[in-house]
């Protein structure tokens, strides 16, 4: 599963034992592997501080999360056609997702524990609006190019009623720059080609004889070509139409239709130049994204421990990865049984739904007397 839980307890004597007995009893049940969490000790300041600090992790932890979630979408989408590869360009650090988590390391480079917590909150909330920023800004200017290019394909999809000729036709086709003489393109239904070749001369008078050709064709019909005076036009569509022939609107300019051509093949250059640096760019900024996202889960720990657990900074944190979707109820009852010892309250209060605390949504097990966070890397699949 690529679910993880990370909680966290005292790391008094008591606790850690009852750390080794979860640790047992999920090992034995095969409920769960288990490895501890490093998180470094931070500059706790005044309690109120981290009070503030908890509330604004939270709002963090959630930004980050859609963050990285409409990245790894960015990632899909970019890729189209390679949509196999793109479990291989959503690593962290050059690792897959699930080793990262299971082998974090504070980056005290990146984010110095040594800094006072809100410094490092703060480093972290600007590092992800500045790549949120430039996620839209790079991501709109490729989706714009990528509809542009996606309508003017349109174009020449569908049938010979509704698709564009352009790409069809050819100078040869038409009688241009003529006083008198106009070329007009027909659709025929398949079943009646014999009848336009034996009928087209006389739907109308003026028509030009044998100037018929066919010039394409779909699974419905076919585009022919006919010359005849211009003066005759509207009579020939009326009598077209009454064979069930219909004249196709088209006018051939040579200047429009070279243009539609350059403009196809600058988009497609265009495409092709900007595919390579924006998925590099989305590479490299998710596992900046992703990164930063594990870090905050860690700080989360650390200040929800603090919180929870007072001063001094004594707790031990640990990453539980469940085996299956199916055993997760079983792993949260041993959690709450080893750890109930932590706040008797408020864990018999889990395991008992009536009892009711005012604040705590107990009957949805919102509150667990240990410190818990979720990690779930399903949502990037």
């Amino acid at each position: 599963m690529s679910e993880f839980w990370l909680i966290s307890a005292p790391g008094d004597k008591e606790n850690l034992q009852a750390l080794e007995r979860m640790n047992t009893v999920t090992s034995k049940s095969n409920l769960s592997y288990n490895t501890k969490f490093s998180i470094p000790d931070f500059k706790v300041g005044t309690l109120d501080s981290l009070v503030g600090l908890s509330d604004e992790l939270g709002k963090l932890d959630t930004f980050a999360e859609s963050l990285i979630k409409r990245m790894a979408q960015s990632v899909v989408e970019v890729m189209e056609d390679s949509k196999g590869k793109v479990p291989e360009n959503l690593l962290a650090n050059g690792v897959d997702l699930t080793s990262f988590v299971t082998h974090f390391e504070w980056d005290m480079a990146k984010y110095p524990a040594k800094q006072p917590l809100v410094s490092v909150v703060d480093t972290l909330a600007k590092q992800l609006a500045q790549i949120e920023t430039d996620l839209k800004s790079r991501t709109a200017a490729y989706n714009t190019l990528k509809t542009n290019l996606e309508n003017l394909e349109k174009k020449s999809m569908g049938n010979l009623f509704t698709r564009t000729l352009s790409d069809i036709v050819s100078k040869e086709d038409f009688v241009l720059d003529s006083e008198y003489l106009v070329t007009l393109l027909v659709i025929v239904p398949k079943p009646s080609y014999a009848q336009w070749q034996k009928t087209y001369e006389s739907l109308s008078d003026m028509v030009v004889p044998r100037s018929t050709k066919l010039i394409a064709e779909d699974n419905e019909g076919g585009l022919f070509t006919v010359t005849l005076f211009r003066k005759v036009i509207d009579d020939f569509k009326t009598k077209a139409k009454e064979n069930k022939f219909t004249v196709r609107e088209f006018y051939y300019d040579e200047k429009e239709i070279k243009r539609e051509r350059e403009e196809l093949s600058r988009l497609l250059s265009d495409k092709k130049q900007q595919y390579g640096p924006l998925l590099r760019w989305l590479k490299v900024n998710f596992s900046e994204a992703f990164i930063a996202w594990i870090h905050i889960k860690a700080l989360r720990v650390f200040v929800e421990s603090v919180l929870r657990y007072g001063l001094p900074v004594n707790f031990q944190a640990v990453l539980l990865q469940p085996h299956k979707k199916s055993s997760t109820k079983r792993l949260r009852e041993v959690l709450n049984s080893v750890f109930r010892h932590l706040d008797q309250v408020a864990a018999a209060s889990v395991l008992d739904a009536s009892v009711d605390i005012p604040g705590l949504q107990l009957g949805n097990q919102d509150y667990f007397p240990y410190v818990y966070f979720h990690i779930d890397l399903s949502l990037l699949d």
